[in-house]
């Protein structure tokens, strides 16, 4: 029993490292304000300066364990402006009503109005992906470049296995990185199992995005993906062919191994490698993406 208590002591130590190493990579100048928007509570992080670029985190996630590693570079061409979304990190539930893709959309697009942002570029990693395309189709005139990472459109677009897994997900499954992250951030447990829940119902009921609405987005869109992701790879590249103006990157690795992402950190690159072509898409003058 002591022998097993020692091995849980030192898997929480060492999660503490990463979480730890995680944060220190915030970047400088970074200011974490609220805002009100559509009954949210919302929290938003802005560092550096130039063009308006709109982080979106992931499912169970912050801001920090989806981008933490990218942020102080992308700070260093772009004006951040990282959120968290209904019922994440320093965010809250609202009036409880259910987490949507499209609510999600209508909140960031609130904020960017309340900022007196007309136009910005959004990256958008994993759900925060599809809730870039949402954007992207309910607020099309926001956006400038789309950045989407690890992200589907459709319930094709992943393995079957894991709808099976959805189906029957249990909060111990959750990684402990993001339940780490989340109590830093609000040490509530009771919240933390009412984000868990919420992304769970979520995901349970995922309906897809119309194709039609996908091949309607004109912005240059980055589509990112790992070649061994949750969504299929076969699945970013549908999203390519659909989008009248998308580049496209694979790269080796799992879920936002590429971008350093919190729970792959044990297999990222340093840098990460994804960072050299989201800076290049970034900066290309519009219409360059498609030559």
């Amino acid at each position: 029993m002591e022998i097993l208590l020692n091995w849980h002591a030192m898997k929480l130590i060492f999660s503490l490292i990463i979480l730890i190493a995680s944060f220190m990579n915030t970047s400088i100048g970074q200011t974490g304000k609220y805002a009100t928007v559509n009954g949210l509570h919302m929290y938003y992080e802005i560092s550096g300066s130039g063009k308006p670029l709109v982080l979106i985190h992931g499912a169970a996630s912050t801001i920090q364990t989806s981008y933490g590693r990218l942020i102080p570079a992308l700070a260093k061409t772009h004006r951040i402006i990282a959120v968290e979304l209904q019922a994440h990190g320093h965010s809250d539930n609202r009036d409880g009503r259910q987490i949507s893709f499209e609510q999600d959309a209508d909140d960031v697009a609130a904020l960017l109005g309340l900022l007196l942002i007309d136009r910005a570029d959004i990256f958008g990693f994993s759900n925060g992906g599809t809730t870039a395309l949402q954007i992207a189709i309910r607020h099309p005139g926001l956006v400038d470049k789309l950045i989407i990472a690890s992200s589907m459109y459709k319930r094709a677009g992943v393995a079957p296995e894991f709808w099976q897994a959805m189906e029957k997900a249990k909060f111990e499954d959750m990684p402990n990185e993001y339940k780490m992250a989340f109590l830093a951030i609000n040490p509530s447990d009771d919240a933390l199992h009412v984000m868990f829940n919420q992304c769970v119902h979520r995901m349970q009921h995922f309906t897809d995005i119309p194709d039609s609405f996908i091949s309607a987005i004109q912005s240059p869109a980055l589509i990112l993906i790992g070649d061994k992701d949750v969504p299929l790879p076969e699945h970013a590249v549908e999203m390519y062919r659909r989008m009248p103006h998308a580049s496209l990157a694979i790269f080796p690795g799992g879920h936002g191994t590429y971008m350093g992402e919190l729970t792959t950190l044990k297999e990222a690159h340093n840098p990460p490698v994804a960072l050299s072509v989201v800076e290049d898409f970034l900066i290309q003058p519009q219409g360059k993406e498609n030559r």
